[in-house]
């Protein structure tokens, strides 16, 4: 369970909207509830202090950010149901510590304060309860709509019949060769190399995904992954994303060197 992807949206400009979303519902909540002491406020102290509970509530959001994107980097762009709880973890206990100090300095610096337990369990929880519902929200909705995106921009090798095809992103397609009644898809995946046996004809896959360079009877390649050029025995090669060697008949030669010479000028 720990272990399942969740959905989850990298971008700061998403996370920045959540943010200010949170602050402006702090705002309102406060202002027109009034919960606990906040109807000891008068007129500007309202005007005063509630637009800063709001401020504090998006800055502890964004404090997190840049441990969520070194979070997110490390694991090779995957979110988990586990990080996710991490992050909430954090949020919660920095929230706290910011609401307290808030109180203390800010609101009641001449004043006699709450006691923390008190401060804690009537005020702080309570209104925890009430913000942590919108930033599940926030954040699970740009992650879904993103994965949405992500899997739109995605193509699909399809199988014959009721055999599976492959959905993935174009420059993630290293290079396809023929197997008999099969074709074996060379994939990356961060910095692997995968394959999948799919039940296809090369030429119904290069008539399908006609920016796929045919260099071989027997090879389609993506110009995108070439590296360069390698000849052995009087006989042509190129050399691909993680050094897959494939050959260039003389057929193909001439369209090949015209193609992947121009996309290395």
């Amino acid at each position: 369970m720990l272990q399942q992807k969740y959905p989850f949206d990298s971008s700061l400009k998403h996370h920045f909207i959540i943010a200010l979303g949170l602050a402006l519902w702090i705002f309102i909540f406060l202002y027109f509830t009034e919960p606990l002491d906040v109807n000891e406020f008068g007129s500007t102290e309202k005007l005063i202090y509630l637009p800063l509970y709001g401020l504090l509530g998006a800055l502890c959001y964004s404090l997190f950010l840049p441990i969520q994107n070194y979070l997110y980097q490390k694991n090779k762009k995957n979110w988990y149901v586990k990080t996710e709880l991490l992050f909430f973890v954090i949020f919660i206990l920095v929230a706290i510590v910011a609401a307290r100090l808030f109180y203390l300095y800010v609101v009641k610096p001449d004043r006699n304060p709450y006691s923390m337990q008190y401060h804690l369990t009537a005020i702080i929880l309570p209104a925890l309860a009430t913000i942590l519902p919108i930033i599940i929200f926030g954040r699970f909705a740009f992650g879904k709509y993103k994965n949405k995106q992500t899997e739109a921009k995605k193509i699909e090798i399809k199988g014959e019949g009721s055999y599976e095809g492959l959905r993935l992103f174009f420059n993630d397609i290293v290079c396809v060769k023929s197997s008999d009644n099969y074709v074996e898809v060379f994939y990356k995946v961060n910095s692997e190399i995968k394959k999948s046996l799919i039940r296809n004809k090369l030429s119904i896959v290069a008539e399908e995904f006609p920016s796929l360079l045919r260099t071989h009877r027997s090879y389609l390649i993506n110009p995108y992954h070439f590296l360069q050029w390698k000849t052995e025995k009087s006989k042509l090669f190129v050399l691909l994303f993680h050094h897959i060697e494939v050959p260039v008949s003389r057929t193909y030669q001439n369209d090949v060197k015209d193609v992947l010479n121009s996309t290395t000028e």
